[in-house]
C-alpha cells in the first residue's frame, strides 16, 4: 500500500462536530449544512465579483439532498456522462456536460436537457453535430464545445494529473492545426486537481498561448474544476483578477466548475471501535472500510484526519485504523492518541464530504454508512439515505 503519511494542513481547518457522536448509528457521513452555506457564500462572492458563472462538479460531491441549499448560489452543474447529466437536471439550473466519448442512445438523452455539451475530441464532435443541427432545428441544442489539452501540468499525483504525458483527455493544439472547427462555440480546459489561483492563472496562459485561434472563434470558456476555493488560504482575490482580467480580454463567457470546494470541511465520518489487534503497531477495527468507504486515502493517497488524534510520536498510543472488508490493505497507518483506545469508542474522520459518497462501493459486502444532515440552526440530526441488503444484492446480478 502506498504511504498515507501526509495530512494536507487544510483538513485542520474544519470544527469539531457540533452534534453529540454518541447519540448516532456508525457508520455514517453527516454534512454540517452551516459549513456548507459558509463554502457556498465564498463561492458565490467568486461568481458575483469576478462574473464568471460556477458550477457544481458532480464527480466531487452528488449530495442531492442539499441541492436546494446549493442552487440559492450557484449557477447550475457540470455533468460527466449520462447519469450525472440527469441528476444535474434535478438541480434545475444550467446543465453542462462533459465526457470522453458519448453513446449514440446516451447522445438522444442528453441533448434534450444540456445546455453546454463538450466533446473530447473532434471526432465525436464531427459524429454527433447532425444530431445536434437536427435538435437546433427543431428549437433546442446544447451549444457544441471541445476540451482542450493546456499540456501545462503542476497535478503531483499522476493519478489525478489531466495533463500527464500521454493523458486521454482533452485535444492538444497540435491536433487542431488546419482543422475545420466551424461549429464549434466553446473551449473548455481542466488542469487543475487541488491548486490554489496561482496554478490557474499559469495555465490559463498556456491556454492563450497554445489557442489563441479557437479562443477568437468560441463564446464560452470553461475552466474546469480543481480550484481549492474553499480552503481558508486559498488566494481568491487571485482567482477573481484572474477570471475578470480573462473576461474583459477576450469578451467571453466564462465558467468554472469546482466540486471538491463545495464539500471541503463540510462533512464528517463517524465510525466505532469494533476490536483492537495486537501487533507492533495495534490495529483499531471500525464499522467501515477505507477502500470502500474512502477510496481516495488509498488512491490520492492521503492520511484523512482524525479529531483528537496526532501523527506518530506526538502522543503516547498508536494505532493504526483497520476496515471491515477482507482486503489486506484495508488499513490506514499513522495515528497516535492521547489515551488507549477501547472497543465502542467513536472516531471521527474529518473532511468527508466530497469524493467520498461518490466513490464508494458495497465491496466485500460491507455495510454502507448513512447519509446524514445535521443543521446547527435547529440541533436536527437527519438521516436521509440509510443502506441494507437490497443496495447491495441488486448491484450484482
Amino acid at each position: 500500500m502506498a504511504s498515507t503519511d501526509f495530512t494536507p494542513p487544510h483538513v485542520y481547518e474544519q470544527p469539531s462536530p457540533a452534534f453529540d457522536i454518541n447519540t448516532i448509528e456508525t457508520p455514517a457521513y453527516v454534512v454540517d449544512v452551516a459549513l456548507l452555506r459558509k463554502n457556498m457564500e465564498k463561492l458565490i462572492r467568486v461568481q458575483s465579483e469576478s462574473g464568471a458563472k460556477v458550477l457544481l462538479a458532480l464527480k466531487g460531491f452528488s449530495m442531492f439532498s442539499v441541492f436546494p441549499i446549493m442552487r440559492e448560489y450557484l449557477s447550475g452543474c457540470c455533468a460527466s456522462g449520462l447519469n450525472e447529466a440527469l441528476l444535474a437536471q434535478e438541480f434545475g439550473k444550467e446543465v453542462h456536460v462533459y465526457a470522453p466519448a458519448f453513446k449514440e442512445a446516451e447522445m438522444r438523452e442528453i441533448i434534450p436537457i444540456a445546455h453546454h455539451l463538450s466533446f473530447n475530441s473532434l471526432a465525436q464532435f464531427r459524429k454527433f453535430k447532425p444530431m445536434l443541427d437536427a435538435a437546433k432545428a427543431a428549437g433546442h441544442a446544447p451549444s457544441p464545445g471541445i476540451r482542450v489539452n493546456p499540456e501545462h501540468s503542476e497535478v503531483e499525483v499522476s493519478l489525478y494529473d489531466p495533463c500527464s504525458p500521454g493523458c486521454r483527455l482533452g485535444i492538444r493544439a497540435e491536433a487542431l492545426e488546419g482543422e475545420d472547427l466551424t461549429g464549434i462555440e466553446g473551449l473548455h480546459f481542466h488542469a487543475l486537481c487541488e491548486q490554489d489561483s496561482d496554478v490557474l492563472e499559469r495555465t490559463v496562459a498556456a491556454v492563450e498561448t497554445r489557442f489563441p485561434r479557437l479562443l477568437e472563434q468560441v463564446q464560452w470558456v470553461n475552466m474546469g474544476g480543481g480550484h481549492h476555493i474553499t480552503r481558508k488560504d486559498y488566494d481568491v482575490e487571485r482567482l477573481i483578477r484572474v477570471l475578470r482580467t480573462f473576461r474583459e480580454k477576450w469578451g467571453k463567457e466564462v465558467y468554472i466548475e469546482p466540486g471538491e470546494a463545495a464539500g471541503l470541511n463540510t462533512g464528517y465520518l463517524v465510525a466505532e471501535v469494533q476490536d483492537i489487534v495486537a501487533s507492533d503497531i495495534p490495529t483499531a477495527i471500525l464499522d467501515l472500510s477505507a477502500t470502500a468507504h474512502m477510496p481516495d486515502c488509498l488512491e490520492m493517497p492521503y492520511r484523512p484526519h482524525i479529531f483528537g488524534a496526532g501523527l506518530p510520536g506526538e502522543f503516547p498510543h498508536e494505532y493504526k485504523m483497520g476496515g471491515m472488508s477482507c482486503l489486506a490493505g484495508d488499513v490506514l497507518p499513522g495515528y497516535s492518541f492521547p489515551e488507549p483506545l477501547k472497543v465502542g469508542q467513536r472516531l471521527v474522520f474529518a473532511d468527508m464530504a466530497h469524493y467520498t459518497m461518490v466513490k464508494t462501493t458495497t465491496f466485500n459486502g460491507v455495510p454502507h454508512p448513512d447519509i446524514a444532515i445535521y443543521d446547527p440552526a435547529t440541533q436536527e440530526y437527519r438521516v436521509v439515505r440509510r443502506f441494507g441488503y437490497a443496495d447491495f444484492r441488486n448491484k450484482l446480478s
